[in-house]
């Protein structure tokens, strides 16, 4: 039963951690971690070609991710769906750790949903007196600049 659950506290722990990082610095990180999620079976996934598709499939998610948080969602449900085919079919993510890809399938669809908020701090609850930063925007930064200025 416990590793059923303790994916969904780790996925928590995520979010809970992420806090710490300041949009949009968060966001930016957050595209970065779904890309290496994306590349985590490259080394023995047990599924040949189809291994450096989905990584191929994961960077343009993640890059996308790089200003949405929409993007990194869908990263992270992409990778719960690779995780399910390698807990049928392939190698499990962490070698040693049989039931690991199914922990992982458990853990990151609780990550995406974060993610679909927009990455909000849950740390925010338990601060007194100072608001949460602002949420990132789905803009690049060069539009956001120019919306600013006027330009827009």
């Amino acid at each position: 039963m416990i590793q059923y659950i303790a994916p969904v506290f780790i996925g928590l722990l995520y979010a809970l951690l992420m806090s710490l990082i300041r949009e949009p610095h968060r966001r930016r990180f957050n595209a970065i971690m779904v890309g290496g999620a994306g590349a985590a079976y490259l080394s023995g996934g047990g599924l040949d070609g189809w291994e450096f598709a989905f990584t191929v499939v994961a960077t343009y998610v993640a890059y996308r991710g790089l200003e949405s948080w929409t993007f990194i969602g869908v990263g992270w449900l992409l990778h719960t769906a690779w995780d399910i085919v390698h807990h049928v079919k392939g190698n499990p993510i962490v070698p040693f750790a049989h039931g690991s890809s199914l922990g992982c399938a458990i853990c990151d669809p609780v990550i995406a949903l974060w993610c679909f908020r927009g990455g909000p701090s849950p740390l925010r609850y338990f601060r007194k007196g100072r608001p949460e930063e602002p949420a990132a925007t789905a803009l690049p930064d060069s539009l956001s600049a120019g919306q600013a200025a006027g330009n827009g």
